[in-house]
């Protein structure tokens, strides 16, 4: 059976686009828990976001994006070839980035996709720096790049953007 998330009962639960999680407006402090809906974190054919536990399942409100990227950490050596993307993400997992999923909106706000479901996340502004201090800029395609391992990832337009 399809599950929409826009026919789920709503869990009151938003994620705002720092990544902070609050409920009935509140902001949720305990981490515990933020980490067990992480875990129980889907997506809909549609893009929206519910919650599924044990025995219960709602929907939830996504200002952005469920995931954002806390941290950017450039491992490896250029000159072994063996350069990585790492980011921290909200829900405090480390992961390698594809960097060909590295996109930007019209308001220069980026993203990428992260776990196997390809989850869209924002950079916070300053992973944003972080990584943006990186790029460079390719004069004959009018457009900005990431070198690693001797490849250019172009920064792709975001949809809508």
């Amino acid at each position: 059976m399809k599950i929409r998330a826009e026919d789920l009962p709503p869990s009151h639960i938003r994620i705002d686009k720092e990544g902070g999680w609050h409920y009935k407006g509140s902001e949720m402090f305990r981490k515990d828990i933020v980490k067990l809906f992480y875990e129980n974190l889907k997506r809909d054919d549609e893009g929206r976001y519910y919650i599924e536990l044990e025995n219960d399942i709602a929907s939830l409100e996504v200002e952005d994006t469920a995931y954002v990227v806390k941290a950017v950490y450039r491992l490896g050596k250029p000159e072994e070839g063996n350069e990585r993307i790492v980011v921290l993400l909200s829900d405090e997992t480390l992961e390698e980035i594809d960097c060909s999923t590295l996109s930007i909106s019209r308001d220069n706000v980026l993203y990428c996709s992260v776990k196997p479901e390809g989850h869209p996340a924002r950079f916070l502004r300053s992973s944003y720096y972080q990584i943006a201090d990186a790029f460079e800029y390719d004069e004959s395609r009018d457009a900005y790049y990431l070198p690693l391992n001797g490849k250019r990832y172009y920064i792709q337009q975001r949809d809508g953007a």
